[in-house]
């Protein structure tokens, strides 16, 4: 496999350093990525998305949804087990799990919902005005002339 250095990106930018450090965790191939719980990520709007996770055998109770240092944690853990049950087989996975979904600056979560042993966290992308493109008017020649005229009959 690759390796990749981005000692260059560092000594060119300033800021960047998240950028770096998702890039670094991305493409590290020393920690194997958990596959448990499944989930999807799906666009709903321009500026919105879900994160679905199959929660199968969990309560709301014991779910577990935060946001911490710029990165969702969804994490979940089984209360006691239940005595005097004998599986045959036992398919419903239950374990423990602590899944790490990192954010875009301006992402926020803005709700949770638990059903038919799903969890849906749903997030929204709130650019603030002063980084939405705008508008600027170009002034024409006559304008800037009356505004220079105006200036020296003062």
């Amino acid at each position: 496999m690759r390796t990749y250095d981005f000692s260059p990106l560092y000594r060119a930018t300033v800021g960047f350093d998240r950028i770096a450090d998702l890039m670094d965790r991305v493409l590290s191939a020393d920690a194997p990525q958990p596959t448990y719980p499944p989930y999807n990520i799906e666009k709903t709007d321009e500026n919105a998305y879900r994160i679905t996770i199959a929660v199968a055998g969990f309560t709301g109770d014991e779910l577990n949804v935060e946001v911490k240092e710029g990165a969702l944690l969804v994490s979940a853990r089984k209360a006691a087990e239940e005595e005097g049950k004998t599986y045959l087989h036992r398919g419903i996975a239950t374990r423990a799990f602590e899944r790490r979904f990192a954010l875009a600056d301006h992402v926020k979560v803005t709700g949770a919902t638990h059903a038919d042993g799903m969890l849906h966290v749903d997030l929204v992308r709130e650019v603030p005005e002063a980084l939405k493109p705008r508008r600027i008017e170009i002034a024409g020649p006559s304008t800037v002339e009356a505004k220079a005229v105006e200036k020296a009959e003062v």
